[in-house]
């Protein structure tokens, strides 16, 4: 049996409108958590090419693109979608509960 995910609240359901993000610290690590058509991601905001935040790229449907160098990643779940980037980034579980965002503390991935 797996354990059950301890879960945080990052924000209200009402604070990340579709097409927006935020970037939170949850477990000493920076996750961005993504509304995308009113559904939530939560990826970690590292990208796995140079180190560098990504919450910062430009988000098109559900991949984010590097700011720097242009990688891209699926925000569905951390894997990554075009070089230079070759290792996939951790993705979180996000819920809605009681219109409040919560995503996971431990990665999915």
């Amino acid at each position: 049996m797996t354990p059950m995910a301890d879960f945080v609240t990052v924000a209200q359901a009402n604070e990340i409108q579709p097409g927006e993000r935020i970037v939170v610290e949850i477990s000493k690590k920076w996750v961005a958590v993504f509304n995308v058509a009113g559904v939530y991601y939560a990826i970690q905001d590292i990208c796995s090419h140079d180190g560098g935040d990504l919450a910062d790229g430009e988000l098109i449907g559900c991949e984010i693109a590097c700011p720097r160098h242009g990688a891209r990643f699926d925000i569905r779940n951390g894997r990554v979608m075009s070089a230079p980037a070759l290792v996939d980034i951790p993705s979180f579980e996000v819920r809605v509960l009681d219109g409040q965002v919560q995503v996971a503390t431990a990665r999915t991935k």
